[in-house]
């Protein structure tokens, strides 16, 4: 029986492998693994987060305004609500963990990292078709369930000595490797492989699709970076 072939998100994630395996490896993500993050460097990363969450709600209503069902803009939609109220409200409760308040997260200066981030996305959102937006979305998405799924796989392997470190760092793997996240992240995939049939879009279109997602691979492991270092002091 022949192979089945390869999804084009597959062939993606291929393409991307070095930078995802750097993320799962960088200093700041293996520091929420083992509870070691020093909490300077978590607070100035929840404080970027927030403010690249308003504009990556931005770009939602625009996937939203370039739908072209309303089954398709109603999911859209649903995403803008939930990233506006559920998982802003989630860094809002992480801050306050750490003694960060909601207004000091949003009146923070925006770091030059977290604006060509944004502005990558923005751009994509507002000059490309939806499919094009689509791939620069999937590795946020995807990327942040594969990283909190593994550190969820490797805080149960370890048993009681996964409570060694800052506990509080356990609610961030909670949420990211929560089986509807990566459902999230899935129905972002299939959007690619199935709806839009990527795989038999014209090569030039499929170049694109692959130059929006590496983009944002690099974008998110240089969000890491800023992160580690822009709370060192």
């Amino acid at each position: 029986m022949p192979d089945r072939p390869a999804r084009f998100t597959d062939r993606l994630r291929q393409a991307a492998a070095p930078v995802w395996e750097a993320e799962l490896r960088h200093p700041f993500v293996r520091g929420i693994a083992d509870g070691s993050l020093p909490a300077r460097k978590f607070t100035f990363y929840l404080g970027q987060d927030y403010l690249f969450l308003i504009d990556y709600c931005r770009v939602f209503a625009l996937c939203c305004a370039k739908a072209a069902d309303l089954d398709l803009m109603r999911r859209f939609a649903g995403l803008l609500s939930s990233t506006l109220t559920q998982e802003m409200a989630l860094h809002r409760a992480y801050a306050a963990e750490f003694g960060l308040s909601e207004a000091e997260m949003a009146g923070a200066e925006v770091h030059e990292t977290t604006r060509a981030y944004t502005r990558h996305l923005l751009a994509v959102a507002w000059s490309a078709p939806l499919v094009e937006v689509i791939a620069a979305l999937l590795p946020c998405m995807w990327g942040y369930w594969e990283i909190g799924a593994t550190l969820a796989r490797e805080r149960a392997a370890r048993g009681a000595d996964a409570a060694a470190g800052d506990r509080r760092y356990a609610a961030w793997i909670t949420t990211y490797s929560d089986p509807a996240f990566g459902e999230l992240a899935e129905w972002c995939r299939r959007l690619l492989d199935e709806r839009f049939q990527a795989a038999a879009l014209p090569a030039e279109q499929q170049a694109r699709l692959t130059d929006h997602f590496l983009a944002s691979c690099r974008y998110e492991l240089l969000f890491w970076d800023m992160a580690w270092q822009g709370g060192a002091t």
